[in-house]
């Protein structure tokens, strides 16, 4: 899947709220992100998990950032955004060779 825009990384401190997540950017600030998925996301949210986040262009929104993707334990990158699981499957679809 392509992201409109390149996709920026971070490292994540903690999640709460089932909403929310603060994450360390790569010139050390500290930031709190949008997270769609509302789910337990076991195995996904370890403090100190590398993460990838969109920033949103409506500068009326509260966050400012959508937390994305989280490279997991086992060191496959993992989307959270549950907002786009049917964009992927129908990408996969079309893109499937058999």
């Amino acid at each position: 899947m392509q992201y409109a825009e390149t996709l920026i990384p971070g490292v994540l401190i903690k999640r709460y709220k089932r909403f929310l997540a603060d994450v360390r950017l790569a010139n050390g600030r500290v930031i709190t992100a949008h997270t769609a998925n509302t789910g337990a996301m076991r195995g996904c949210a370890k403090p100190g998990s590398a993460v990838r986040l969109s920033h949103a262009k409506n500068p009326k929104r509260k966050y400012h950032y959508s937390w994305e993707m989280v490279q997991a334990e086992n060191a496959h990158w993992v989307g959270i955004n549950t907002g786009l699981s049917n964009v992927l499957v129908k990408e996969a679809v079309q893109n499937a060779t058999v």
